[in-house]
């Protein structure tokens, strides 16, 4: 199992939101790319990164400190308001190795249809559920738009990877939603990484038992209750 260190933007710096909640915003760091290389020095190979300033108004703010961390080597995955295909070719061009549609991938099928036609599994998805309904705009606007259904559509379309984030889960270091990635793995053919409320050590182990692909880790590095080295080599035993 995959293994993703998760760098959140907003106004340059390293933050982490409470359940998506904009005014629970605490910053760890403002240089995101010595971040990104101490998780690099640990070991890590990937990086989740999200624009959340951009999730929330729709178009790319922090795409300078993005651009500085895909200089890192590293695998990065990238979200947050991304529109339209000229973001796509910019975090491509620079080193993002894969970019992750959310809001654009429920309001705009037509962009995800050209962008998997352009860029094939380089685009992913990323799925924030609240009570098992899609969430968009920086998990500001609820839809009626199951979750679950919605992730077998997304594979009948030829999306080959989804990031799906359980938002009552995220960031309250409470554990994360192991029903719901059980269930996720059950749709063949596609990618599932986890992201949400992954605090321990019997979180990672549990993950890989059930076979996601990858997991994201936040608030729980960021806060020391997960040390980074030994999470990877959890993953790596139960691959």
């Amino acid at each position: 199992m995959l293994i993703f260190p998760a760098i959140d933007l907003s106004q340059g710096c390293v933050v982490r939101l409470f359940q998506g909640n904009y005014e629970q915003k605490k910053i760890y760091d403002d240089d995101p790319p010595a971040v990104a290389k101490g998780f690099a020095d640990l070991g890590a190979t990937c990086l989740h990164v999200v624009d959340l300033d951009g999730a929330k108004d729709g178009f790319s703010q922090n795409a300078n400190a993005v651009e500085q961390i895909a200089k890192s080597g590293l695998f990065i995955q990238v979200g947050g308001g991304i529109r339209n295909m000229e973001r796509l070719e910019r975090y491509f061009s620079a080193g993002v190795g894969r970019a992750i549609l959310g809001t654009a991938a429920v309001k705009n099928p037509a962009f995800l249809k050209e962008a998997l036609a352009e860029y094939g599994e380089k685009i992913a998805v990323g799925v924030d559920a609240r009570r098992g309904k899609v969430a968009l705009s920086g998990w500001l606007e609820d839809t009626d738009v199951d979750s679950f259904v919605f992730c077998a559509q997304l594979r009948d379309m030829g999306v080959a990877t989804v990031i799906y984030t359980d938002i009552e889960k995220d960031g309250g270091l409470g554990g994360t939603n192991l029903s719901a990635y059980e269930r996720l793995s059950g749709i063949d053919g596609l990618n599932i990484i986890a992201s949400g409320g992954i605090t321990s050590e019997a979180d990672i182990a549990a993950l890989c038992k059930i076979g996601v692909h990858g997991a994201i880790i936040g608030k729980a590095l960021y806060e020391g209750r997960l040390n980074l080295a030994k999470v990877l080599a959890i993953a790596s035993k139960k691959t």
